[in-house]
């Protein structure tokens, strides 16, 4: 399959542009039956086999690893392969797949999908997301690390933190000031930034479970291409929120098709079928179908706003994903914990590590990990206190709340 040239980022059509000369079906059966003749075994010749017949992200345009056809496809195209035995998206291929991916195919200028997107896909390139500072978390827009103009090159000075695996990372999205004199929700732009540039220091954060999957980063006259920008200079919040609208879905489940009653509520009824009789109280099993009731009523609503999805781009109905799956993933390993008594106070390890994958996955005792864990679900991606803004404001319409600080220039918004 021949890919057609990739337009400019100004002037190409929308990810979500659909091919009406023959069917989707058919279009994504053609692209499939080529995949599968291909004899290739290992997991990045595969991934890149997939990408050129665009089948990584159906919904991007041909030459961006897709075919133009609705992002509804994927699903079925994901099924698919999984069952034909190719090798699983890795942990390394995490962020470029479900964040950078999708972020530099909207945004990204010609040069920089052609350059960044198929090593994304394939795992070659590991993404990490450098957003968060310690003086601007809920409120991402008052960051205050720095961006300044050097002839073709950029500046980038500043802090950031709970960076998801950092260390298994080369490459980073990366948001900076660079203008201070725009208001703050204006004057930021959004870099690929080559995380073994010097300059960049990488610092592992322990968290409670005793793994260490996020980071802190340091940034010292960290000079960054021209050429390594994506979307406009001052249009860096614009181009974040693309990565972010993806995070939320992802997080929230949208970006999977999980099998009924699989994930943290399978651990529960594992844990409640091998409980003694004392522990299946009758207020017991009830909590345990409340929860069963819930993990599939947002199981269900997750596969049908996948269904319905028109382009690529999540909006802000992937607040209410991510705010439900928070509240609900907590409330499981509570249940989890309560079932297992004084057992959920041993037998876990909590040393020193870093993992090579997100979150944590091991033998029969994950539960008492994943309930220390899953504090951690109602902040990453956004805090739940401004999913239910965003919630508020942008799908059910309510008037914002009084602002005082977003008209005037950054440099004079009092901060932490």
């Amino acid at each position: 399959m021949e890919a057609q040239p990739i337009q400019p980022a100004s002037t190409r059509p929308p990810l979500g542009n659909q091919r009406h000369d023959q069917s989707a079906t058919d279009v994504v059966q053609a692209a499939l039956d080529d995949l599968f003749a291909s004899t290739a075994s290992d997991p990045i010749t595969q991934r890149g086999r997939q990408y050129d017949l665009g089948l990584a992200w159906v919904h991007h345009r041909v030459g961006c690893g897709g075919l133009g056809v609705s992002p509804s496809e994927q699903l079925e195209v994901n099924r698919r392969i999984r069952e034909a035995g190719f090798a699983p998206v890795s942990a390394r291929a995490g962020g470029g797949v479900g964040l950078a991916g999708p972020t530099i195919a909207a945004h990204g200028s010609d040069e920089i999908c052609r350059r960044l997107l198929r090593r994304a896909f394939t795992g070659e390139d590991g993404w990490c997301q450098l957003f968060s500072e310690p003086g601007a978390g809920s409120d991402m827009a008052g960051l205050a690390c720095r961006a300044e103009r050097d002839g073709d090159e950029w500046v980038i000075d500043g802090q950031k933190v709970w960076t998801t695996n950092a260390h298994l990372s080369n490459r980073a999205m990366l948001i900076a000031r660079s203008d201070p004199d725009q208001p703050k929700h204006r004057g930021i732009t959004y870099f690929a930034l080559d995380l073994t540039s010097p300059g960049v220091e990488v610092r592992p954060l322990r968290q409670m479970t005793g793994q260490a999957e996020f980071s802190e980063i340091f940034l010292t006259d960290v000079r960054v291409s021209d050429t390594d920008r994506i979307g406009d200079v001052g249009d860096g919040w614009r181009v974040a929120m693309t990565t972010l609208g993806n995070e939320r879905s992802s997080i929230g489940g949208g970006g999977r098709t999980p099998e009924r009653g699989s994930g943290a509520i399978a651990e529960a009824l594992a844990i409640w079928s091998r409980r003694a009789a004392d522990r299946r109280s009758p207020a017991a099993l009830d909590r345990l179908m409340v929860l069963w009731c819930e993990a599939e009523v947002l199981r269900l609503t997750n596969a049908r706003s996948s269904a319905m999805r028109k382009s690529g781009t999540p909006g802000p109905e992937g607040s209410t994903a991510k705010l439900a799956f928070a509240s609900l993933n907590q409330r499981i390993y509570e249940l989890c914990v309560d079932l297992l008594g004084a057992d959920a106070l041993i037998g876990a390890d909590y040393a020193p590590r870093r993992e090579d994958h997100i979150g944590y996955v091991g033998p029969p005792g994950s539960a008492r990990m994943m309930f220390l864990r899953s504090r951690a679900n109602s902040i990453e991606g956004g805090t739940a206190e401004i999913q239910r803004n965003i919630i508020g404001e942008r799908v059910l319409g309510l008037p914002p709340e009084p602002r005082t600080d977003k008209d005037g220039p950054w440099r004079d918004v009092p901060r932490n």
